[in-house]
């Protein structure tokens, strides 16, 4: 797997600047090497909605030292490119995980926590 730094040099080469100018957006693209150090760790931010997300973060442009202004959406859809050959949605990435039991198991609590739908009390007289 790349490093942030091989991703950021290859924005430089695509766009000037410098390492520093990029390393911030390729490394939150693989924070998520926190939480599992293998190739699915991309499942996080390694599609169309990371990369918008990206732009929430770190705005819509980055201004580069040598002056340039590029969009971020433009590192954020390198970075993905260079690791997976193209840019998934996170559809894609759904359709792939394999559906275990306790993925689906949810207690419903509504009759429990809301008042309006609880049973009324009877009095025992």
């Amino acid at each position: 797997m790349a490093h942030p730094y091989h991703h950021a040099l290859s924005s430089v080469k695509k766009w000037g600047g410098t390492v520093d100018d990029f390393m911030a957006v390729h490394a939150w693209f693989d924070q998520s090497k926190e939480i599992t150090a293998d190739f699915r760790h991309r499942a996080l931010r390694h599609h169309a909605e990371g990369i918008f997300m990206a732009e929430t973060i770190f705005g819509a442009t980055l201004t580069l030292s040598n002056g340039r202004i590029i969009p971020t959406r433009w590192v954020g859809e390198q970075h993905v490119k260079e690791d997976l050959g193209f840019i998934p949605s996170f559809a894609d990435w759904v359709k792939a995980i394999r559906p275990e039991p306790w993925m689906g198991r949810a207690e419903r609590i509504e009759a429990l926590v809301d008042p309006h739908l609880a049973s009324p009390v009877v009095a025992v007289i």
